[in-house]
């Protein structure tokens, strides 16, 4: 990836919710066209973090700006420019796919070929069928293509794999590495360690609010190495999910 400028800017970011603490200092930035990934246990502050970038939540103190833009002074337009992965239960159950993303188009006074999106998911077979007819890659496919409605710049994926099969997990990867591929700068949240290694060209680690590594993967696994790390036991040249899908195969089940 070459260098580039930062999309996103995050300083000082604090948010505590009564007496908990859930964003303490964060600072980094996104550069244009990177995927960058934000990793941490649970209650580590990532989707809250999300959330404020996202203008969804108001945090207490500290800045972040998208293309220069302040997120909250300037919030309709930031959002002219982002896409968010919603969850499948913000979808009308009574529209077919089709018609969910005319609508979702029509918020932003836009009119959109829905064929064209559905086919950058691989969905276009199911444009007429509805939410719960689809299978759970299928929904996930399709909360990505609803986020892509406005053409943004920004595409902000909170756990996108969560609950897949290595299939549907491996499937919605190539998905996020073709917006990718057509220039949109990602975000995203996960517990997948893989994934991260597979699709981030930065991580940004939390814990308890605060960020305590932000690199890239290889530099992080090399400086742990330097610092004497040995694992407990020997690692294998496969683990059990690649005997899973030798044996079931790589092909998508839907």
């Amino acid at each position: 990836m070459s260098k580039q400028a930062p999309i996103i800017q995050v300083k000082d970011l604090h948010k505590t919710y009564g007496d908990t603490q859930a964003v303490d200092g964060v600072s980094f930035e996104v550069m244009k066209g990177e995927v960058f990934g934000i990793l941490g246990p649970n209650g580590a502050g990532k989707t809250t973090t999300l959330e404020i970038i996202e203008t969804i939540r108001k945090q207490d103190r500290g800045e972040v700006l998208i293309n220069g833009l302040d997120c909250h002074q300037h919030s309709h337009k930031i959002k002219q420019i982002i896409g968010v992965q919603l969850q499948s239960s913000s979808f009308f159950d009574y529209l077919n796919l089709k018609e969910l993303l005319n609508l979702f188009a029509s918020f932003y006074n836009r009119t959109i070929d829905p064929s064209e999106i559905l086919g950058k998911v691989e969905l276009t077979d199911k444009a007429n069928q509805r939410i719960k007819q689809l299978s759970g890659g299928q929904k996930q496919r399709f909360s990505i293509a609803a986020a892509l409605v406005n053409q943004p710049e920004i595409l902000f994926l909170d756990e996108p794999t969560t609950g897949l099969d290595p299939q549907a997990r491996h499937h919605l990867w190539d998905v996020i590495r073709g917006q990718n591929q057509d220039g949109i700068t990602i975000v995203l949240t996960t517990h997948y360690m893989e994934e991260a290694e597979e699709l981030c060209n930065r991580v940004a680690i939390m814990n308890q609010g605060k960020i305590v590594a932000i690199d890239t993967p290889d530099n992080l696994i090399k400086i742990l190495l330097k610092n004497g790390f040995k694992k407990e036991r020997k690692v294998q040249e496969a683990n059990l999910e690649d005997v899973f899908l030798h044996l079931t195969g790589h092909g998508l089940r839907e």
